[in-house]
């Protein structure tokens, strides 16, 4: 069963950045073919950040969308978050997750692998 380990999380001030990642271990690419970023900020439901598809196709929350950036690398088995223009309420534990088929499902119920996160903190 394919793996998932983030790492990039930390403590930044309102209007820094950081890459989070996300390395996938090796073993059958279907159960990837869609992989996302969740977070999840104390006292709240995980909501879906962003999505990437097999075919590089991407989707965002519109809380997020022209601040993050879902990205892969097929070669390294490896997704990545870019995640500008920081605000406090971005405060959350991100985590990485992956499923098999589509992503235009966003639910985080619908994926079945998933990392032990990653902590940003912004203040």
């Amino acid at each position: 069963q394919v793996q998932l380990v983030e790492s990039g999380g930390g403590s930044v001030e309102a209007g820094g950045s950081l890459l989070l990642s996300c390395a996938a271990s090796a073993g059958d690419p279907s159960t990837t073919a869609c992989m996302g970023w969740f977070r999840q900020a104390p006292g709240k439901e995980r909501e879906g950040v962003a999505r990437i598809d097999s075919t590089g196709r991407t989707f965002y929350a519109d809380s997020v969308r022209g601040r993050f950036t879902i990205s892969k690398d097929n070669t390294k088995n490896t997704l990545f978050l870019q995640i500008n223009s920081l605000k406090p309420e971005d405060t959350a534990m991100y985590y990485c997750a992956a499923k098999g088929g589509s992503c235009y499902v966003p639910w985080p119920n619908t994926f079945d692998l998933w990392g032990q996160g990653t902590q940003v903190t912004v203040s």
